[in-house]
C-alpha cells in the first residue's frame, strides 16, 4: 500500500531543473533513492518535506495533500541529514529533554526501545560519539514520536564502512518493525545491501521506481552487479 505519493514535481533553478518527478512509497519497505551529486535528491526530499517550495506538483501523505495538513503529517514522519551537529556539548539526556518538547507524540517507551537498539549511552554528549552513533542518535530522535516514515538524505555519506554496514542493518531491522525507510545516496553499494525498491534519478529526472529485482531484471546485463549496471545507465545519455 502506498503511503507517500510524489506526483510531477518541477523546481526551476538557472542552473538546474527537477523535471516531472513521480513516484510512490509502499509502507514496510526501504527504498533507495539514488543518483550522483547534482542529480536532483535533496531538491526532491526538500520539495517533499516543505523546505523549499516546488513550482508545479503535489506530495501526499496517507492520502493527504501536505499543503493543509503540514503539522499533522509531520508527526507521523522522521527526517534526518545525518549527524547531530547541535548541542555538542549537551548530554544526550538533555538534548532529549528539549526535542520531546516538540512533539505531542512523543513516546518514551519508543525513545528508550530504541537507545538500547542502536547502544546509545544518553550519559554522553555528541562530542563523544563517533560518527556511525551520531547518525543513530538521529535515528532515535526522528522515531522516537512513533514516525510511520523516515526519510533520510544521505544517511551514510562520510561514515567509514563498518558505520555504514551498521546503519544498513538498522534499516532492515525498522522495516520488519513497519517503518517506510527512504533514503538517499549515491553510494550504490548501500543499495544493493538493504533496499528492497528503487528510484533513480539522473539530471533531475526519474529514469526508473521499482523493486530492485525488477530493476535488475530489466536493466542489468549477464553477471552485472547492481553498481556496474547503473554506472553503465549514468554513462549513457538517459534524457534522450
Amino acid at each position: 500500500m502506498s503511503i507517500v505519493n510524489v506526483q510531477d514535481l518541477v523546481k526551476k533553478y538557472p542552473s538546474f531543473e527537477l523535471k516531472d518527478v513521480s513516484f510512490s512509497l509502499d509502507s514496510g519497505r526501504i527504498t533507495g533513492f539514488i543518483g550522483r551529486n547534482g542529480a536532483g535528491k535533496t531538491t526532491t526530499i526538500k520539495s517533499m518535506l516543505g523546505m523549499i517550495h516546488p513550482d508545479s506538483g503535489t506530495v501526499d501523505y496517507f492520502d493527504k495533500p501536505f499543503p493543509g495538513n503540514e503539522a499533522e503529517i509531520k508527526r507521523r514522519i522522521g527526517y534526518s541529514t545525518g549527524t547531530v551537529s547541535w548541542y555538542p556539548r549537551k548530554k544526550i539526556k538533555d538534548i532529549v529533554a528539549i526535542v520531546k518538547r516538540f512533539y505531542d507524540t512523543w513516546d518514551d517507551g519508543a525513545y528508550r526501545s530504541y537507545l538500547e537498539l542502536f547502544e546509545l549511552d544518553e550519559m554522553k554528549t555528541p562530542l563523544e560519539l563517533s560518527e556511525g552513533m551520531k547518525v543513530k542518535l538521529n535515528l532515535a530522535l526522528s522515531l522516537a514520536h512513533r514516525s510511520d516514515v523516515l526519510i533520510l538524505d544521505e544517511p551514510t555519506s562520510g561514515l567509514d564502512p563498518f558505520s555504514r554496514n551498521e546503519l544498513l542493518k538498522v534499516f532492515k531491522t525498522l522495516r520488519d518493525r513497519g517503518v517506510t525507510v527512504f533514503f538517499s545516496t549515491h553510494i550504490i553499494a548501500d543499495i544493493e545491501k538493504c533496499a528492497d525498491d528503487i528510484i533513480y534519478i539522473s539530471k533531475g529526472r526519474i529514469f526508473a521506481a521499482m523493486p530492485k529485482s525488477e530493476f535488475i531484471q530489466k536493466y542489468s546485463e549477464t553477471d552485472e552487479s547492481l553498481e556496474d549496471t547503473i554506472l553503465r545507465l549514468e554513462g549513457s545519455d538517459l534524457n534522450e
